[in-house]
């Protein structure tokens, strides 16, 4: 497995020269970082380069850092994590492209490199607001079309700010402030003596 990193972490160095921040090494993985402006170019040699060749895109994710690790975060706070996979050479890499602006995150559309960042993208705005410019049908996908707010944002109420129910007397759907009451909920402890019936 070193062997192979190795060899990876050569080409990574070779074909991306200073377009790559960092290339972090940990538990037997390579996490590459690179600006938002060099992404799209950087995607495009990772899937191209012969040395590389990542023909698939298997996941991408949105982070919020502001609170990593339960502490105050000094940088960026969104996140973009792409992890790519090379049929040809069987290796995997974690990309991440931070977005410059916490205000408005934006980072280039991956669509356009690998189709199956489409889905991925959209529950990326979706729940953490991150724009990625260039994608041709950026939409909720998880929430509803009226919803206000990205709930895995870190400072997104866990109770939201509007519920929705179905109101009887009306016959449709219903928007309205939430209601709820925020309680404490002390779990059941279940005995192993007693579970399932058991005495």
């Amino acid at each position: 497995m070193s062997d192979r990193l190795d060899r990876l972490e050569a080409a990574l160095k070779s074909a991306l020269g200073d377009r790559l921040q960092a290339l972090k090494r940990d538990r037997g993985e390579l996490t590459a970082t690179v600006r938002a402006a060099d992404s799209l170019e950087v995607a495009r040699t990772l899937r191209d380069d012969p040395a590389l060749k990542f023909e698939q895109l298997i996941d991408l994710a949105g982070v919020d850092y502001s609170t990593y690790k339960d502490q105050p975060w000094e940088g960026l706070r969104f996140c973009v994590v792409s992890h790519l996979l090379s049929l040809t050479h069987n290796w995997r890499l974690r990309l991440k492209v931070f977005a410059p602006d916490d205000e408005l995150p934006l980072v280039p559309s991956l669509t356009g490199v690998w189709a199956s960042a489409n889905w991925f993208e959209r529950e990326a705005f979706d729940l953490f607001g991150i724009v990625f410019e260039g994608h041709e049908d950026l939409r909720r996908i998880l929430t509803d079309y009226g919803f206000i707010g990205h709930p895995m944002r870190k400072d997104f109420p866990v109770s939201g700010h509007v519920e929705m129910r179905y109101d009887p007397e009306r016959r449709r759907v219903i928007y309205q402030p939430v209601t709820i009451e925020p309680r404490e909920i002390t779990p059941r402890i279940v005995r192993e003596e007693h579970y399932g019936g058991l005495h």
